[in-house]
């Protein structure tokens, strides 16, 4: 199959196999499928990551989780952990597994939130709030 002739954007590189568990194939297979993830490749990974290093405050931060929703199709959950949280590791960061999404950027775009989270604990704080952190 000629994934160019069909997808008008540049699709990721296939892992190496075992690497991973995207169902790249399979969603390339399927005309019907949401496409939307196979056009995260590494250079919009490395721009997803850098917007994410660049996010002011929680405003911000949920603005960007709408753009991934938009234009991925996978939900960005950020919330509090079910136990007490003390450190930002109480928050749990996680990018929806969706076919077609590679585990690279399942894995890169939590670990650039909970880095931002360390340097701007206001947005941490933010969130906690959001969540009800004093249960009101």
């Amino acid at each position: 199959m000629n994934e160019r002739a069909v997808l008008p954007f540049p699709v990721r590189v296939e892992c190496p196999p075992g690497a991973c568990v995207c169902e790249r194939e399979r969603l390339l297979a399927d005309p019907a499928g949401d496409h939307r993830p196979l056009a995260i490749d590494r250079k919009q990974e490395q721009n997803l990551v850098a917007r994410i290093e660049r996010v002011s405050d929680y405003r911000d931060l949920q603005h960007v989780q709408a753009l991934i929703r938009q234009n991925v199709g996978a939900e960005l959950r950020i919330a509090p952990g079910p136990n007490e949280v003390r450190t930002v590791r109480g928050i749990i960061v996680v990018l929806e597994e969706k076919p077609g999404l590679c585990k690279k950027v399942r894995q890169s775009v939590p670990a650039a939130v909970r880095r931002l989270l360390q340097e701007r604990p206001e947005i941490a704080y933010a969130i906690l709030d959001a969540h009800d952190l004093f249960g009101q």
